[in-house]
């Protein structure tokens, strides 16, 4: 593909200058492909991994387009566009792209999302407005009340929707869809395209043209990748070691669980190392506190589930720990692009424990390579440590009725990883998935 700049893609000047005060130059392969289609006027799917530029692939064009249709110029302000992302920080995220890459035009935008008090977002509908970033959840709670119609929308873009369908938020795609006009243009975005997300993708999309960015098994190239393989309960002492090792300035810390994320951050505190704990249970308030404070370097760690990571963009990010192996390899690829982006270099380091090996090997024969084993450290495995391990899993059951009877308690996960190995989905996505 011959290098080109944005100039070069026939984006107006009004855009042209407020590209050239973020620093943008040169598009980005998605971008570089993406714009002239959506220009154009043809749907599209995108299959891009995170951290390659999607966001502004779909809100240039869209906003080229809107101003040259003339609409926030005079008059009453009517939807014209929605975008549905799955978490709050990645609407968030869209927004303020929006407003950026849109300064120089009369056009209005609007976030909403659950969480926190609706008032403020309905006061906002109400002034009128051309754009809609929303969650699944506050976009149908709105639109139960009466305050959205979405009869009016030109453009509808879907973001991350492989997460989106990890959420559990398919039903409520099922009820937002039919609500839109036959007649739009739509942009379907997707890190991962499993037969789930491109039969979803027919539902939606008319003739689309496709743009795919590396391939889903592909981490960024100039990210390095590490593993320790450590016994669970160890897995804290050797976070701590190999922060004060590094002498790690900002560091992204992914746990499985809500509950292991705050647990962490406690942890990490203890031992003079400031950490937040950022997942669905936190206030927005308080979640928007820890990312403010771990881009401006007051905190060194942000524990993170990977719901709540969705959104997060840091630059020059140089380190992410696997404090938890996901359970599903595509997973790592979505951690693993909150480094190394825009061709920086950075490092992903992951904990396996013993029960976590058949996650690494999926993890290795998604990637297509062989993760490095860091054998000297403190707190290795040894092999009594195996042969303990072997010994408590194959202890007897009790047979104690009622402890054979009594229903697991919930663990906390966030929903993006509560699947089982099995394919089977827990319910503790419950709170998470309005929003």
């Amino acid at each position: 593909m011959i290098e080109k700049q944005f100039k070069d893609l026939g984006i107006i000047d009004e855009i042209l200058k407020s590209l050239a005060q973020e620093g943008y130059v040169k598009p980005t392969p998605i971008q570089q492909q993406a714009i002239p289609i959506v220009l154009n006027g043809t749907d599209l799917l995108g299959c891009a991994q995170t951290g390659t530029g999607k966001t502004a692939a779909f809100a240039i064009p869209i906003l080229q387009l809107l101003h040259l249709r003339g609409f926030g110029s005079s008059g009453k302000r009517f939807i014209k566009a929605l975008i549905l992302a799955p978490t709050r920080e990645l609407a968030t995220q869209i927004h303020e792209s929006f407003k950026a890459y849109g300064r120089e035009l009369n056009l209005k935008s609007t976030v909403i999302f659950g969480g926190v008090n609706q008032n403020p977002q309905v006061g906002s509908l109400k002034q009128g407005i051309d754009i809609l970033v929303a969650t699944p959840g506050r976009l149908l709670d709105l639109m139960n009340q009466g305050h959205i119609k979405l009869d009016t929308v030109d453009f509808f873009v879907l973001d991350e929707a492989d997460r989106m369908l990890d959420m559990g938020f398919i039903h409520d795609l099922n009820r937002i869809i039919p609500k839109l006009p036959k007649k739009r243009q739509s942009l379907f975005f997707s890190a991962t395209m499993p037969l789930s997300i491109a039969n979803l993708a027919n539902t939606i999309l008319t003739k689309p043209e496709m743009v795919k960015v590396d391939p889903v098994s592909s981490t960024a190239e100039k990210v390095s990748h590490e593993v320790y393989h450590v016994m669970k309960n160890m897995k804290r002492n050797l976070l701590k070691h190999i922060i004060g090792e590094y002498k790690m300035q900002q560091v992204l810390v992914f746990s499985r669980t809500k509950h292991g994320a705050d647990r962490i951050a406690r942890e990490l505190a203890k031992a003079n190392i400031p950490a937040s704990a950022i997942h669905g249970d936190k206030t927005q308030s308080s979640r928007e506190k820890a990312l403010s404070q771990f881009k401006e370097r007051k905190i060194k760690a942000l524990v993170a589930t990977d719901i709540a990571a969705r959104g997060i963009d840091i630059d020059s990010l140089e380190w992410v720990i696997n404090y938890d192996l996901p359970n599903e390899p595509e997973t790592y690829v979505h951690r693993i692009g909150r480094t190394g982006r825009a061709g920086a270099s950075g490092k992903a380091i992951s904990f396996c424990d013993i029960d976590e090996r058949p996650y690494l090997k999926d993890i290795e024969k998604l990637i297509k390579q062989k993760i490095m084993v860091v054998d000297e450290h403190p707190f290795q495995i040894n092999e009594r440590d195996i042969q303990d391990h072997e010994a408590n899993k194959n202890k007897p059951k009790p047979n104690n009725r009622n402890q054979q009877n009594r229903r697991p308690k919930n663990n906390g996960a966030d929903s993006g990883n509560s699947h089982r190995r099995n394919g089977s989905k827990s319910n503790s996505f419950s709170k998470d998935r309005r929003r």
